[in-house]
């Protein structure tokens, strides 16, 4: 494990083809996938992301809302039962429920420097240990074909969850990819600490990690499309959405 001090390494995989082949090398920046494995910052991020996706609409009805007579059952004294004052208490079969669920908003905030840093905390853990795999494609050619990329995933890992993180762009690997019941597809300006934490490989398109490691761009339009990343070579933080690599020397000044 790295610490603050530590110098980041980046790291060099090999890229393979549609047929299993080595086509080339490419560069897992230090920055993203070399970072310190903080446990509990991407325990929180995580528990915020899945809070965030409850709905909350759950709800019962007190006392006060169910339906029913609001007269007394039965006099006061002399019946030798319990007191009661109205059918609609929790005690009696279709009463009101107490203190039953209510719908609520689940949300917690966190800040987007939180998010960004379990991020690459999530990362840098799957990438130590050689879990983070690049592709130049899943299928040769214009057609998709679910044969040909289950062949060339196989050439890559045969782990039951596996992550496939792709360019917005790539209609075609998408197509091929999706109805494999151990692959989980997601675009890369979407990719997340719990995803990355479920799966036990992390596979990369060449074009989505230069499309993720170029982050946000200028322009609200999200991360740069892979068009735009061909021809990338600086390019402009947006101040309200910050990149996912951490501040240098100088952004720090």
């Amino acid at each position: 494990m790295t610490t603050s001090t530590e110098q980041r390494s980046d790291k060099t995989v090999d890229v393979l083809d549609a047929t299993g082949k080595k086509s080339g090398t490419a560069t897992l920046p230090g920055a993203l996938f070399d970072a310190n494995a903080n446990l509990s910052l991407m325990h929180q991020v995580v528990v915020a992301q899945l809070a965030a996706a409850r709905q909350g609409t759950h709800a019962t009805k007190t006392r006060a809302q169910v339906s029913g007579t609001g007269a007394k059952p039965y006099r006061q004294k002399g019946t030798g039962r319990a007191r009661q004052g109205s059918l609609r208490a929790p005690q009696f079969e279709g009463g009101g429920i107490s203190h039953g669920p209510q719908p609520r908003n689940y949300e917690q905030k966190t800040p987007k420097k939180m998010k960004a840093a379990a991020l690459r905390a999530a990362l840098s853990d799957r990438a130590r240990e050689d879990r983070v795999h690049v592709v130049s494609a899943f299928v040769a050619g214009d057609a998709p074909s679910t044969k040909a990329a289950r062949t060339a995933l196989e050439a890559v890992t045969t782990s039951a969850k596996v992550l496939v993180v792709l360019d917005r762009d790539d209609v075609l690997n998408w197509v091929s990819l999706r109805n494999l019941g151990n692959v989980h597809l997601i675009e890369a300006g979407q990719l997340n600490t719990y995803d990355v934490l479920c799966a036990d490989e992390v596979v990369f398109t060449e074009a989505a990690l230069a499309e993720f490691v170029a982050g946000p761009v200028k322009g609200g339009r999200g991360r740069a499309s892979s068009s735009e990343v061909k021809d990338l070579k600086t390019h402009e933080i947006d101040s309200d959405v910050p990149s996912v690599a951490p501040a240098t020397t100088e952004e720090k000044a």
